[in-house]
């Protein structure tokens, strides 16, 4: 085992004795940055280990061999200094040293976690999670603010970003896709806080969405057909309701011979076709330039011939160019808003437009809309955690100055479960469609109203 080194002038990593002076001074600790349950000797012991690794040696080594050498070194020093220390208290001082060497420090392990969809960091002691839904506190705790700042940094850096007091707020994205948000003092005024939201590894489709209780069988069957026959969709819905999951999982059902433009702030989108184009924006540097916005991303797209173009979160003056998009031959595209319930989304949409083009008169607007849009998909995250679909809602067209809607599913509460699970029923007038003559071409007529029939 090669234990931590210098380098030589040659470039060699060059053995040094456990107990040898080393004036490095690359990774320092204060006893500020010490959690306040470590007892002095558990602080004397890390700040020895500390001082006896060079951190360009350490960067080095795989993740094993690390944590090997971290494990041995930190047992060398309870031992020659004679500390009454456990050995699983050296363990836990050498898992946390390798952490944040090569890690995020106390959030590895709630990035491991697949059963934790948010992180959520509001100060050194106050780490949230949310699992199946629900908000959860946890005992993960950092050894104090500095150290959140460090990691804050240190996930800034990994985009080539930075994010302290004269720029407290960042957007960046892990490298397993996970999107995460900072927030720095002074705006901040508990301490630093992160915010991420994870990368989900398991990829779902709407069977699965509907035997996990998010739909019915009936309004799988629906919002299949939808996407096969190429309806313009916005899925609509709350912070954390499921709005991408649910995106990817109709994105399945796009024709592995289209060409389709996805345009994101943070890529989540998982496209399994083939022909995909994946733009993602950009954010100005610190000369406040270079900055590229997802309405410039959309302008771009309908240069570069797409059968569907897919917006993951329309949430500016872009949503005009995504009507268009959607007016002039683009049909079958996807799109995401936040909205509470299918009729605001409409008036979101109509309130985006209106940013960036201010003269456009409402009527405009609305005609717009309606010529666009085919399809509301409304999705919530009830109060039992469950993410479910509440309405999908047609749009029909336009009466005087309002846009007309149909809903063609509605969830209807009906009680709840001992175990506090909700309980209820989607249920469908069994109406005609407005765009009958859509689902006529693609033969899915009699599909489609069977699939009322069946609700």
């Amino acid at each position: 085992m090669r234990p931590f080194g210098r380098r030589s002038e040659g470039g060699n990593l060059l053995p040094v004795p456990i107990g040898a002076d080393l004036d490095s001074t690359a990774i320092n600790i204060s006893a500020g940055d010490l959690a306040l349950s470590d007892s002095a000797e558990l602080a004397r012991l890390r700040m020895l280990v500390l001082e006896r690794i060079d951190p360009v040696v350490a960067g080095e080594l795989p993740p094993a061999a690390l944590r090997q050498q971290l494990d041995a070194l930190v047992h060398e020093l309870a031992s020659r200094e004679r500390m009454e220390i456990s050995a699983r208290d050296q363990a836990r001082i050498a898992e946390e040293i390798a952490r944040d060497m090569v890690g995020y420090g106390p959030l590895e392990p709630l990035l491991a976690d697949d059963t934790i969809n948010d992180i959520m960091v509001n100060g050194p002691d106050h780490v949230f999670v949310e699992v199946r839904g629900k908000l959860v506190r946890t005992n993960v705790r950092f050894r104090s603010s500095a150290q959140v700042s460090a990691i804050a940094q240190k996930i800034a850096a990994t985009v080539g970003r930075r994010v302290d007091e004269s720029s407290p707020l960042c957007d960046a994205r892990l490298l397993d896709g996970s999107r995460v948000n900072i927030v720095f003092p002074p705006l901040a005024l508990d301490g630093p806080c992160i915010s991420i939201r994870k990368f989900a590894k398991k990829r779902f489709d709407l069977p699965s969405l509907a035997n996990n209780g998010s739909m019915s069988p009936a309004v799988q069957r629906i919002l299949e057909i939808a996407a096969r026959c190429r309806l313009n969709i916005v899925v609509s819905g709350g912070t954390g309701s499921g709005k991408t999951t649910m995106l990817n999982a109709m994105s399945r059902l796009i024709d592995h011979g289209e060409r389709v433009v996805t345009i994101e702030d943070a890529a989540e989108l998982q496209l399994q076709q083939p022909h995909v184009v994946r733009l993602e924006t950009r954010h100005a540097n610190l000369e406040g330039r270079g900055e590229i916005t997802a309405r410039d991303l959309v302008r771009n797209a309908l240069r570069m011939r797409p059968d569907r173009i897919i917006v993951g979160e329309v949430r500016g003056p872009e949503a005009f160019d995504m009507l268009q998009a959607m007016n002039t031959g683009h049909d079958g595209s996807f799109c995401t808003v936040h909205a509470n319930t299918s009729r605001d989304a409409l008036t979101r949409i109509e309130n985006m437009v209106m940013m960036g083009q201010s003269t456009l008169p409402s009527r405009a607007i609305r005609t717009q809309i309606a010529a666009a849009v085919d399809l509301i998909v409304q999705i919530e995250r009830m109060r039992d955690g469950q993410r479910r679909v509440s309405q999908v809602s047609e749009i029909c067209g336009l009466e005087g100055d309002v846009i007309t809607m149909n809903d063609i599913f509605t969830f209807q509460y009906e009680g709840e479960n001992a175990d506090g699970r909700l309980r209820g029923t989607w249920v469908s007038p069994g109406m005609r469609p407005t765009f009958v003559e859509r689902l006529t071409y693609f033969g899915m007529l009699d599909p489609w109203m069977r699939a009322l029939q069946e609700a």
